[in-house]
């Protein structure tokens, strides 16, 4: 099966320093919703990973996220491509859970729902956190520039062997070419 799971903030959509609370702040970066498209055409299943701490700090509820992938998942449909699963922490960073990144937790639980080992599968991501996730279950981690990508490049200390793309357009022609 060829898989692969992006981040959203940052990745699919622009992210904000105030959270993404509400469907209206949702906003796609520019050629995220064709590249996850192209990749739904070439076979692959597009899972999301996210930490969602807004709703462990109270900021926004569940049903909020529930409307904001809803309204990701009706744009994704207009272009053609879908995500087959959204998993989410919803914790915030001070709970001390396994499911928060840059812990493995959710990408372990994408691993068993998916019955599929992660070695190799690649991880796009925005930020260190995703990157060590990746690291931790042998996935192929990626960075994209946009998001947070640029600061967590300049701050330097990347994990060895990481591919670097503007954003997850160009990251998918490479993985697709």
């Amino acid at each position: 099966m060829k898989l692969i799971i992006l981040d959203r903030d940052g990745v699919i959509n622009f992210d904000s320093a105030e959270y993404i609370k509400s469907p209206a702040e949702w906003k796609p970066i520019p050629g995220s919703l064709e590249a996850i498209a192209r990749l739904n055409h070439d076979g692959y299943h597009v899972v999301v990973a996210t930490n969602q701490s807004g709703i462990g700090r109270g900021l926004f509820e569940v049903a909020a996220l529930n409307a904001i992938h809803e309204k990701m998942h009706k744009a994704l449909g207009q272009v053609g491509g879908r995500i087959d699963a959204v998993f989410f922490c919803p914790h915030a960073q001070d709970a001390g859970c396994n499911c928060r990144k840059p812990k493995p937790g959710l990408l372990e639980e994408i691993a068993h729902r998916f019955n599929t080992e992660l070695a190799d599968v690649p991880f796009i991501g925005d930020s260190m956190r995703d990157l060590q996730a990746a690291v931790a279950v042998d996935a192929q981690a990626i960075l994209v520039l946009t998001g947070k990508g640029k600061q967590t490049q300049a701050e330097g200390g990347l994990p060895p062997n990481i591919r670097i793309y503007a954003d997850l357009d160009e990251a998918v022609k490479a993985i697709v070419q």
